[in-house]
């Protein structure tokens, strides 16, 4: 088996909120038994993942508070809820088919998407209540080929990888959220925006220090250059008179050689002495 699976390259597809739009339109004109079976139908679609609009709708809110309430609870669930609450509270909702359970599935899928992008398998099969690994990677291979998540199924370690998921309905009230969470997330910038400018300033501060240095100190080594010039200069000056003083030069001057003491040449005693003639 491959070590992972590289699924959903494709764009997301602009087509769901075009057939969401139809059921709104449906359920505008429609009333009691026509009404419900709208819902019914848009909870089947395969198509439609979103639902805030048709909640909105003055006569599907009516139902909310009338004998009907099943179904508004149950559109309410597959726009804001997961499939653990479904079997947490089975009782407040429609009988779902096996279609609507494994889309609510789906939408769990994409919850937990958008909250991490690392989702390992144990937390799924928990929040899907699913006890099969296979039948697990079937369900997120649906949700990905339905354009509502990208990502990646590592087989080996049991973790799906999300790239892209598919935005749900906005709770009423969250708006207030989302406003402190952008407003969290701007201060955080402005911070790191200061502490950038602060960087820089340093770092300006940092490099006129160094080029002063380094102007000060190519200026020491001209001048260092300059007196030892001189003090070469002077040295040869003084040189040259020390060579050209008194007993050096001239025609009263004695020469070097003429200093040097010749050899005199020893005549040989024998050949010098005076010969002495002795007779008997």
């Amino acid at each position: 088996m491959a070590q992972y699976m590289l699924l959903g390259n494709e764009e997301p597809s602009n087509n769901k909120e075009t057939f969401l739009q139809q059921f709104c339109l449906l359920a505008k004109n429609a009333t009691g038994a026509a009404l419900l079976d709208v819902i019914k139908q848009v909870l089947d679609a395969p198509n439609v993942f979103v639902f805030g609009e048709l909640l909105a709708e003055p006569n599907v809110a009516e139902l909310k508070s009338g004998p009907n309430a099943k179904y508004y609870n149950t559109l309410n669930l597959f726009a804001y809820g997961t499939y653990k609450q479904f079997r947490a509270h089975q009782e407040d909702y429609i009988e779902l088919t096996p279609a609507m359970q494994k889309k609510l599935q789906h939408l769990t899928i994409v919850s937990l998407a958008i909250k991490t992008k690392s989702i390992p398998y144990a937390v799924l099969l928990n929040e899907l209540e699913i006890d099969n690994v296979r039948h697990l990677e079937d369900i997120i291979i649906e949700a990905i080929y339905a354009d509502i998540i990208h990502g990646k199924l590592f087989q080996n370690t049991r973790i799906l990888e999300v790239d892209y998921a598919q935005g749900r309905d906005i709770p009423p009230g969250y708006t207030g959220k989302i406003v402190e969470t952008l407003q969290a997330w701007v201060n955080s910038c402005d911070s790191v925006s200061n502490c950038i400018d602060m960087q820089i300033k340093y770092a300006n501060s940092e490099k006129a220090k160094r080029l002063y240095n380094k102007e000060r100190i190519e200026q020491e080594l001209i001048n260092l250059k300059k007196v030892l010039k001189s003090q070469t200069s002077d040295s040869d000056e003084s040189m040259q008179v020390d060579t050209h003083g008194p007993g050096t030069s001239g025609s009263s001057g004695m020469s070097q050689s003429e200093v040097r003491k010749k050899p005199t040449k020893m005549k040989n005693p024998r050949s010098s002495a005076v010969g002495l003639k002795f007779s008997k």
